[in-house]
């Protein structure tokens, strides 16, 4: 149990200097941490990239269109060979980001991240950042679609709850009557 214990707080400490590289836009340093074959696993893209050239490209792409991007690291733990992460970003939206042109608005998101370490290096990531809601702040998505979607979601349960209000509301009545 020490040894799991030891070399968990291993991999810790390996991704707190990793982020501390990226935090710094040190992405040669950061890059150093990663395995030569670095998996890259996105929600929503049907297939894996690879390599440290790809992740420098996405990583690059993500500092232009927010420059000023701030990365807390607010949760870290690790388990065998393995390390999640939740982070927050804040920024401002002032390069093309996916297709979106340069609004000056404010995002504020959270990410959840989970790592495979392997020989004292960073071998793969699996991200799930919360990119509803990037869209959403800066424009690409309206909030009121967002909106719509939820209340799409729910139209069953908002149905069944009327139709329930209604069998409450004609039982009460037909009693107040009959007695």
């Amino acid at each position: 149990m020490l040894a799991t214990n030891t070399a968990s707080q291993e991999n810790i400490a390996l991704m707190r200097d990793a982020f501390a590289a990226l935090t710094r836009r040190d992405l040669a340093a950061a890059a150093e941490f990663l395995s030569p074959d670095f998996i890259i696993n996105l929600a929503g893209v049907p297939h894996q990239m690879r390599g440290r050239r790809i992740w420098r490209r996405n990583l690059e792409a993500f500092f232009n269109a927010f420059p000023d991007i701030q990365i807390e690291t607010q949760d870290m733990f690790a388990a065998d060979d393995k390390v999640a992460v939740r982070l927050r970003f804040t920024g401002t939206h002032t390069g093309e980001f996916l297709g979106n042109q340069p609004t000056g608005k404010r995002v504020d998101y959270q990410s959840y991240e989970l790592y495979r370490i392997a020989d004292g290096k960073i071998a793969e990531e699996w991200i799930c950042s919360d990119m509803l809601t990037i869209l959403t702040q800066i424009g690409a998505f309206p909030a009121r679609h967002l909106m719509l979607m939820w209340l799409a979601g729910y139209r069953v349960w908002f149905a069944a709850g009327v139709g329930l209000l209604a069998g409450v509301i004609s039982t009460l009545m037909l009693s107040s009557i009959a007695a």
